[in-house]
């Protein structure tokens, strides 16, 4: 996400020195990743290679599919709360197709194609491009918001941080704070984007009228569903009480949180794996942690893909209708 901040809304066009240290750091982040994840994998691979799946381990796989594929889908359909809340009359019906089209883009290197993909069809729906831009940027804020909502459902050595953290990031998607800030970065790029003869013309801003909390809460069931995902695919490898679900799942939202605002490769690949172990090694064995995390990217890659494939027919079998 915070590639996707500074990438897409123009600010690239800094010095040579600034986009070299950039660029770098971002591949130092992915390494370090890697190295640490290499480093766990080889202390227990012995654990791991002994883990196998457990007796209807494969349903639970597949239906931890499903979770991850209704998870995307429920995104999809909470992005439109998202644009109506900016007064754009956008329904669920239009943008969960094109959501979940456009998801697969962010494995793409840049980690920002899915972005674009959306502002683009918001522009050929006949959005200006000031709300779109601040419509597409706006979900993964409010995404952050209910990864920290529910990653306090079970305290860590880091809560304190935690709980200063979320009240800024509750306060930061406040109208009062927000609409400038948002407009500002919007019309920005919209006027990067318009020629010359156009600049003169009014751009037309995006404003939230009220708190967000129905999109908020929609974000929150969001990260819930894709919790609960990687809670089916541990427990198709390892017994997985009932008492530790809400664990797992709101620390969880914390390693996924990470993937997403912390500058990586795409999609959040090799973060989010490396701060699920760290979190989760005082919960379950490494050997189990390593081996779910492996199968849940395998898993919400697949979903992802099935929800893009899905949204393409949908798309194809209207057009034969008519």
């Amino acid at each position: 996400m915070c590639g996707f901040l500074t990438t897409f809304l123009g600010y690239h066009s800094g010095s040579l020195v600034r986009v070299l240290l950039k660029r770098y750091l971002r591949w130092a982040i992915v390494a370090a990743a890697i190295a640490f994840l290499a480093h766990t994998l080889a202390g227990h691979w012995a654990e791991v290679v002994a883990i196998r799946l457990r007796s209807q381990g494969l349903w639970r796989l597949l239906l931890a599919t499903a979770v991850s594929l209704l998870a995307h889908s429920w995104a999809g359909w909470v992005w439109s709360w998202i644009l109506q809340a900016l007064q754009q009359p956008i329904g669920g019906r239009w943008s969960m197709p094109v959501y979940l089209k456009t998801n697969l883009l962010k494995y793409l290197p840049g980690n920002v194609w899915h972005f674009y993909g959306r502002v683009r069809a918001l522009g050929d729906r006949g959005i200006a491009k000031g709300p779109a831009i601040v419509g597409v940027v706006l979900e993964p804020l409010l995404m952050a918001n209910a990864a920290l909502l529910l990653g306090l459902a079970s305290p860590t050595r880091y809560w304190p941080g935690q709980i200063l953290l979320l009240g800024l990031a509750l306060g930061a998607i406040h109208p009062r704070w927000l609409n400038p800030v948002m407009n500002r970065l919007g019309q920005a790029k919209a006027k990067h984007d318009l020629k010359k003869d156009d600049l003169d013309e009014p751009l037309p801003s995006a404003a939230l009228h009220r708190y967000p909390l129905k999109p908020l809460a929609g974000e929150m069931g969001f990260v819930l569903l894709k919790g609960i995902g990687f809670a089916l695919v541990i427990s198709a490898v390892s017994p997985l009480p009932t008492s530790q679900w809400l664990s797992v799942v709101s620390l969880f939202s914390l390693a996924w949180l990470a993937g997403l605002v912390i500058p990586g490769a795409p999609g959040g690949l090799g973060v989010f794996e490396a701060i699920a172990v760290t979190l989760l090694q005082d919960t379950l064995s490494a050997g189990v942690i390593l081996s779910a995390v492996a199968l849940y990217r395998l898993v919400g890659t697949l979903a992802e893909a099935l929800g893009a494939g899905l949204a393409v027919l949908g798309e194809e079998g209207s057009r034969f209708k008519v």
